[in-house]
């Protein structure tokens, strides 16, 4: 269509998305869905959380805001850098936006001209790439597989640098993969940033609290207190809080960063929704008594979905370290035939195959940038999980 952007032809809708759009249009048409794609704790909010936001209705605080955030937030979000990550901000340093994923936009928004790279390691997060796209910059993935499991090196961190390099966007624990780095593993890729100091680091800490045995987390300005001045270190309170729809994400960074990132926002959406800011000034200032129940909860099902996946016949499970996401390689389906038919010639004809015949939705690897994989979201109930294996171990025994 004419009149649209050209900028638009440059990206593609969210592939997590549309899946769930999908499951949930073939359950309303009478199908019997598990839908596996969504990226969200199935938890309710905590009561004390939603007791602050019913507070902040009855007190009137339903009127517009600080542009990023409430002085309450900022302070608080201050608080759990210094608390949780040994790292030091001054409200001027931290900004408040509708989610993570504005914090992000609003970063590279502000910061990327045309021909400035930012290299994303592959998987990814199906939304890095094509933000990049559409603030005028260049994605430059490295491929980052099951031999180095599914981690950055430095070496390939070292290669891909160039003089266009401007960020690096860094996701630990990983959404897909639920890939975390220790903090040995962090120390060998900020070694190499630190050699490169025109190159910035965006660390996208959202999993941070949903890590699994006895893994640490941290967090590269927290391993490299030389980064901290050019790294913007983001998080949320969508995933450890069970608050995807009330839409708060954070960052810390370099004042004049997160300036710029203000005038960004200030002509697109103004302040986050005033009611989500109180509630999650109490989020992060309660009690976190809760987390590790969810913790607890999520492990149980990681090991229920690792197990049951590798039992599946031409199906190579890892098991990760964090987040709520298994993302299976399918080598040995690819080029096989379904019970129904369909011959398997990638991770996209593998997944659509899998809603179609079996009632399974899950997101396909191309999608993340690294195939033949598909990727599964444990947020929801052992019972679903374990019928939702089932299937999945049925429709590749068919194969043949």
């Amino acid at each position: 269509m004419a009149f649209l952007s050209d900028t638009l032809a440059r990206v593609k809708p969210s592939a997590t998305i549309a899946v769930t759009n999908k499951a949930r249009e073939l359950a309303a048409a009478g199908r019997d869905v598990i839908g596996l794609g969504a990226g969200e704790p199935d938890f309710d909010t905590p009561q004390n959380i939603k007791d602050a936001a019913k507070r902040a209705i009855d007190e009137g605080r339903t009127k517009y805001t600080a542009v990023d955030g409430i002085p309450e937030l900022k302070a608080a979000i201050c608080a759990k850098f210094r608390r949780e990550n040994g790292l030091t901000y001054t409200p001027a340093q931290v900004t408040v936006g509708t989610g993570g994923k504005q914090v992000l936009y609003n970063a590279l928004m502000a910061t990327l001209n045309p021909g400035d790279e930012v290299i994303i390691p592959a998987p990814y997060w199906v939304s890095y790439p094509d933000m990049v796209l559409l603030a005028g910059g260049t994605p430059v993935t490295v491929a980052c597989g099951l031999e180095t499991e599914f981690k950055l090196t430095p070496e390939r961190l070292e290669a891909a640098i160039t003089p266009r390099t401007k960020w690096l966007i860094f996701n630990s624990p990983s959404n897909p993969t639920g890939a975390a780095y220790t903090a040995a593993e962090l120390k060998g890729l900020t070694e190499v940033l630190m050699r490169h100091p025109h190159v910035w680091v965006m660390s996208d800490d959202m999993y941070e609290h949903l890590v699994f045995d006895d893994f640490v987390f941290a967090t590269p300005a927290q391993v490299e207190p030389g980064l901290h001045d050019r790294t913007l270190t983001c998080n949320g309170v969508s995933k450890a809080y069970a608050m995807t729809g009330w839409r708060i994400g954070y960052a810390g960074g370099p004042a004049p960063l997160i300036k710029a990132m203000g005038t960004i926002q200030s002509q697109s959406t103004s302040n986050p929704c005033s009611i989500a800011q109180y509630a999650a000034v109490e989020a992060l200032n309660g009690p976190q008594d809760f987390l590790p129940g969810f913790r607890r909860t999520f492990q149980r099902r990681r090991d229920l979905v690792v197990s049951m996946l590798n039992q599946a016949r031409g199906i190579r499970c890892p098991r990760p370290a964090g987040a709520f996401y298994v993302y299976p390689d399918i080598s040995a389906c690819i080029g096989r035939t379904t019970a129904g038919g369909v011959v398997l010639k990638d991770d996209e004809t593998f997944a659509t195959a899998l809603l179609e015949e079996t009632g399974v939705a899950v997101v396909f690897g191309a999608a993340f940038g690294l195939s033949p994989n598909f990727r599964v979201s444990y947020a929801t109930s052992d019972e679903v999980l374990t019928e939702a294996c089932a299937r999945i171990q049925a429709f590749c025994a068919g194969l043949r």
